[in-house]
């Protein structure tokens, strides 16, 4: 048989199973174990979390890296390349180590169904035991005691917050989200959670498993001002251990504080200098991702965010109201079908001058119609649009200097504007070099 292409292989995972979505370990754990997969690194850190999940891997990489370990990470899912999503400090998996793996796991497998996002793991964590690591950071998919990322036992397990989302698997309130994401905890091993409320059912798992229990705003908090943000947690003695003005950050602070904490735990070295440039280094992509573009002899402001529930739209109505533009916010907006469309728009409302509503490129898109409703329907000035990057051409018609375009709403928006935005570096250097 010839070798597949990546694009082959994710062709071929996609059918592979009956269900895109088939929550459960038995498949993965049968297949793990007779791949000889255990322990991807002496540190295994686990993060779940309704939001912010992405941030908070990157921030808990970047502190380890800047004490020379060999750092994996595992995220999902990716903007534009599979790629993304297996990393061993910092650089991308090639197509040729993820087609080795994914062959291994089908080798392993046998008879055994697994769907696109087992496989993928499972192929992960394969790619991380040949690496030689000194840590892994793996983000769950889905939930947490379901999903395969919890095949591996955390050393450390990290809930980010907590709200509803994806009702159909984790259940509709955040007793039943918190009970899925606190199976990720393991017998006597630190817990920490970002979340201030923290439902009932994360605090009983926690004392259940004998779990020390970091939690924010009684073990470790922040304090964020117009200038600078200063942190305070404790070490693994409980002593007092703070950090003060620190330079503000784009990414979610919140989510620095939890990795802050999280680090503290390790009981690596601590050096106050090292752990600032490691967080200010820190970059998410589509993670209130601040971009410039010269457009028709105008320089415009965009904004990119992969949020795509309420809570995260909450979150970043209040991050968009401590840096209003000078000029307008214009908005530019799809999102998948199964989303809280009334509390995505409705937070974030208030903060948006004008909105270009458009399908998004996958079957789960929400039609143009129901967004452009729900909006006009709130008052909102709205425009719709046939494809994201018409929205964003016609945001950016519109745009002055000193207006701010707001790019939001899920994955597949920031993944067409990340395209539009690379085809458009790719035509003016074409350009450049024909003038």
């Amino acid at each position: 048989m010839t070798q597949r292409t990546l694009g082959e292989w994710l062709a071929y995972l996609e059918q592979l199973h009956p269900s895109v979505i088939d929550m459960g370990l038995e498949r993965s754990q049968q297949v793990a174990s007779r791949m000889g997969l255990g322990k991807p690194a002496p540190r295994v850190i686990t993060v779940t979390g309704t939001n912010g999940k992405g941030s908070t891997c990157a921030f808990v990489a970047s502190l380890l890296r800047a004490q020379g370990l060999k750092v994996g990470v595992y995220n999902s899912p990716h903007l534009l390349r599979y790629n993304e999503r297996v990393t061993v400090n910092g650089v991308e998996a090639t197509d040729a180590e993820l087609c080795e793996a994914f062959a291994a796991v089908e080798a392993g497998r046998g008879d055994t169904s697994l769907t696109y996002f087992e496989m993928g793991t499972l192929a992960a964590f394969w790619l991380f035991q040949r690496s030689g690591l000194d840590a892994v950071v793996l983000e769950v998919g889905l939930g947490g005691r379901l999903d395969t990322v919890n095949v591996v036992d955390a050393d450390m397990a990290l809930v980010t917050s907590i709200g509803v989302d994806h009702a159909d698997y984790l259940g509709d309130t955040r007793e039943s989200v918190a009970f899925e994401k606190a199976g990720i905890f393991r017998q006597g091993a630190p817990a920490l959670c970002g979340d201030l409320n923290p439902p009932q059912p994360l605090l009983d798992k926690a004392r259940e498993l004998n779990c020390p229990f970091f939690l924010r705003g009684r073990d470790f908090d922040l304090g964020v001002t117009d200038h600078n943000w200063q942190w305070c947690g404790v070490d693994g003695q409980g002593r007092a251990v703070e950090l003060r003005d620190l330079p503000l950050l784009d990414l979610p602070m919140e989510n620095a504080a939890l990795a802050l904490q999280a680090y503290q735990l390790l009981g690596l070295p601590w050096v106050d200098a090292q752990i600032v440039e490691a967080l200010q280094a820190t970059k998410v992509v589509g993670r209130l991702d601040r971009r410039e573009i010269e457009w028709q002899g105008k320089r415009l402001n965009l904004l990119l965010d992969v949020g795509h529930n309420p809570h995260a739209a909450e979150y970043l109505a209040r991050r968009l109201a401590s840096r209003p533009p000078v000029g307008r916010r214009l908005a530019v907006f799809g999102l998948l079908a199964d989303k809280d469309l009334g509390g995505v728009v409705g937070e974030l409302n208030a903060s948006v001058q004008h909105w270009a509503v458009a399908p998004l490129d996958s079957p789960r898109a929400r039609p143009v119609a129901d967004l452009h409703d729900a909006l006009q329907g709130l008052g909102a000035s709205v425009t719709s649009y046939g494809s994201v990057a018409a929205a964003l051409e016609g945001q950016c018609a519109q745009a002055t200097n000193d207006d701010e375009i707001l790019l939001f709403g899920s994955f597949y928006c920031v993944a067409e504007a990340l395209e539009w935005l690379a085809r458009r570096s790719t035509e003016e250097a074409a350009n450049g070099i024909a003038g």
